[in-house]
């Protein structure tokens, strides 16, 4: 606010004033309009980095939540197996089969499924529906690394790769968490004709 004191200046004076005291204020204005347009590149710029790390994107199918077990420090290489868990959206218009699944942490990589309490490779087609999503989760549908070769340790990242019917790959990175309360249990002598127990 500009306050204007009554004295004996000339108008000349007063004018010459006044254009003063809006010289000095425009660049204030100037910059505070500067500060505000910044505003939303903040904003998404916050947005970005909150998301989070093991998110994944596919021009068709995003993943979120990708996560597996920790294994047993001292398992023996090559004969450790886990669990591996996600959310697979699909945002397209068309379904999608899931037509192949590989790591470079395991020897074998299988979809699993839980029926009636145990957990079995999943013998028909595993489809991300349009539009819809597929859940893959403790006690439910999975993905199951077998025949780990390291130790896979909290903290630690897994990368495993979805094929697709239509030719397109999915690469996920699964941050390993240390899970010894989810009451989770995987039988080391599970082999790909058969199961492995459940909860």
């Amino acid at each position: 606010m500009i306050h204007t004191f009554r004295t004996q200046r000339s108008r000349r004076a007063a004018i010459a004033s006044a254009v003063a005291a809006f010289t000095l204020t425009v660049p204030v204005a100037l910059s505070a309009c500067t500060t505000a347009g910044a505003a939303p590149e903040h904003t998404e710029s916050s947005a970005t980095s909150n998301t989070p790390a093991n998110s994944t994107e596919h021009t068709q199918v995003h993943a979120l939540d990708v996560w597996a077990k920790a294994t047993a420090a001292d398992m023996e290489p090559g004969e450790g197996m886990t669990g591996v868990f996600a959310v697979l959206e699909n945002h397209g218009d068309a379904d999608l089969t899931i037509t192949s699944v590989t790591s470079n942490s395991a020897k074998h990589v299988e979809l699993h499924e839980v029926v009636n309490g145990q957990m079995r490779e999943i013998a028909g087609d595993v489809i991300i529906p349009a539009g819809g999503s597929l859940l893959l989760e403790p006690g439910g549908n999975h993905i199951m690394l077998m025949g780990i070769t390291d130790p896979l340790l909290p903290g630690d990242e897994v990368s495993i790769e979805l094929g697709f019917t239509d030719g397109s790959a999915l690469e996920l990175s699964a941050l390993v968490k240390d899970t010894a309360g989810a009451n989770e249990s995987y039988d080391e002598s599970h082999d790909s004709d058969g199961g492995h127990d459940g909860h």
